[in-house]
């Protein structure tokens, strides 16, 4: 009963409210990468890559508690001569391979599009559900690091920062297959996605670079805020809105100069 107390009922909303705020990108993640499965199981393979993910973000959340030192403490660095420098930790080097990863599969995706033959003459070979099942869990778990740290930094409740993760992984669940759906009626916002991916690999990248403190050519690495990204994101937004309704114009135009 001490929790349901006005502070922690407080601290429970803005928890669920920051899951959901940072788990945009990884929502776009299992959209897009449930896609690559056999149609009839994109729903079951979002559904149980999130629930598997939540279970071990649970049990991440309770590792970070007790073992918060040993992610943070450096395991190596380099010095190269005024080239490069770093000190890298545990967290530093998973969001820096994480935000590689993303970038690689949103470049492979693009990249994937570009190549008309492949899009016309064959037909593209639906991808192993087990495969895409554990891309879709590690890469959750890859985005659950900033989460969990920033909701260590409103409370120190265990059983509430749980409550927030099963909340927001409930929205997570129910949003996917809307997002997923919306993404097969609407084809051409599918490329936008995939760059938005990729602005998140380059986001969680100078995450990780700043976390090691990364310098190259005694330049520090920044990091791009949230607030940079959803700025970003609104303007890609924008700018897919404005082309699509002038390409349509332009289509309109072209079939009337013909009529006459």
């Amino acid at each position: 009963m001490d929790l349901l107390t006005i502070e922690n009922l407080l601290t429970l909303m803005m928890l669920t409210l920051l899951q959901a705020v940072l788990g945009f990108d990884n929502l776009l993640y299992i959209s897009l990468e449930s896609q690559r499965v056999e149609k009839s199981k994109q729903a079951s393979i979002r559904k149980l890559g999130i629930g598997i993910a939540v279970v071990l973000r649970l049990i991440l959340l309770f590792a970070l508690m007790k073992l918060i030192q040993y992610f943070q403490d450096p395991l190596f660095s380099f010095d190269w001569a005024d080239i490069a420098e770093g000190t890298f930790n545990a967290h530093s080097l998973i969001v820096l391979l994480g935000g590689v990863f993303i970038m690689y599969t949103a470049m492979k995706e693009i990249w994937h599009m570009l190549s008309l033959e492949d899009e016309m003459h064959l037909k593209k070979e639906p991808q192993s559900f087990s495969k895409i099942l554990t891309m879709i869990v590690v890469m959750n778990l890859v985005f659950s690091f900033d989460s969990i740290l920033s909701a260590m930094a409103l409370t120190d409740s265990y059983i509430i920062m749980a409550i927030a993760i099963l909340i927001s992984a409930a929205l997570m669940i129910w949003l996917a297959d809307r997002v997923s759906e919306f993404l097969q009626k609407n084809r051409m916002y599918e490329v936008l996605g995939l760059f938005v991916l990729f602005i998140v690999g380059i986001m969680l990248i100078s995450e990780g670079g700043h976390m090691a403190h990364l310098k190259f050519f005694g330049s520090p690495i920044t990091q791009m805020s949230k607030t940079t990204f959803y700025f970003i994101l609104a303007i890609l937004v924008i700018v897919e809105i404005v082309q699509s309704k002038y390409a349509n114009k332009l289509s309109r135009l072209k079939i009337q100069e013909h009529q006459d």
